[in-house]
């Protein structure tokens, strides 16, 4: 991923996870003023191979059904909040790929659902009509279950962070997790196949990224003290003038806030910026 972050880096979306929420705010609006329009925007693979190629993005805008408005509220402060601090663990990079690669096999999911309705119930298809039948199952396709493989990441990278349950008893974020686990293999047994296409292409996004790179993500106490320690150092010493990123490429001409340190750990002088001193694999001569 290194080479590919070299290249696309500088294109990752900073603050990621707000853009959600305003995507989410968006949706609620149009929920309000045009309830009908919503219909246009799911995630409807026959009417996108029909022409209505826009869809491959609005989907993005259904926001998640919740007739609490505070509940609601702080369910996308929730998210808002540990999507913002994965990414400055992880990189920008590193958490805009989580995300995209969620949603394109979000994407990829739909149509394989597709496949396999026309393969397995083509006579009922062809009885309701297939514009009819899914468009109601588009819904099944949403960012729900994106979210849920926010929530396990940031369980599988802080397991030991506490959080309020019902803002009353203290609890791991790890324990949480496994009962996310549980809640949605419980769900994807128990579901249809529309739900079962559903989770497991979301979710698929959290099994391969943790597969490949779970060692360069995860960031124990020991480190998170390092990168505090990190910074008051920056504070203090204003008087380099250049500095370089050995990952990304970027300088503090790229990026007058970005702060740059060198690793320890590296054999050789590699400086790195603040987003991959923590992330970067350690060069060994």
């Amino acid at each position: 991923m290194s080479s590919f972050e070299k290249k696309f880096g500088k294109y990752a979306i900073r603050n990621i996870s707000f853009v959600l929420v305003i995507c989410y705010a968006i949706g609620y609006l149009i929920e309000m003023l045009l309830p009908n329009l919503i219909w246009y925007l799911t995630l409807n693979p026959y009417a996108i191979l029909h022409g209505q190629v826009w869809r491959l993005f609005t989907w993005i805008l259904i926001p998640p059904s919740e007739s609490n408005i505070f509940l609601t509220l702080l369910m996308l402060y929730f998210y808002c909040s540990i999507g913002t601090t994965l990414e400055r663990t992880w990189g920008t990079y590193r958490y805009n790929v989580y995300l995209l690669q969620g949603m394109l096999f979000t994407i990829v999911g739909s149509f394989l659902l597709m496949g396999y309705s026309y393969l397995f119930n083509g006579d009922a298809l062809a009885a309701v009509g297939g514009d009819y039948y899914f468009t109601i199952v588009s819904l099944y396709f949403s960012t729900y279950y994106i979210n849920m493989s926010i929530f396990l990441a940031f369980a599988a990278t802080f397991p030991d962070v506490s959080v309020l349950l019902m803002f009353i008893i203290p609890i791991k974020v790890k324990w949480l997790g496994v009962i996310y686990g549980i809640m949605l293999l419980f769900s994807f047994l128990q579901g249809n196949i529309n739900t079962k296409f559903a989770i497991a292409a979301s979710l698929l996004n959290f099994v391969v990224f943790f597969l490949t790179s779970r060692n360069m993500m995860h960031m124990n106490p020991k480190q998170i003290h390092r990168r505090q320690e990190f910074k008051r150092e920056v504070k203090r010493n204003t008087g380099i003038t250049k500095h370089k990123c050995a990952i990304c490429g970027r300088t503090e001409e790229d990026s007058p806030n970005m702060q740059f340190r060198f690793c320890s750990k590296c054999e050789g002088n590699y400086e790195y910026c603040e987003e991959h001193l923590y992330t970067h694999t350690h060069v060994k001569r």
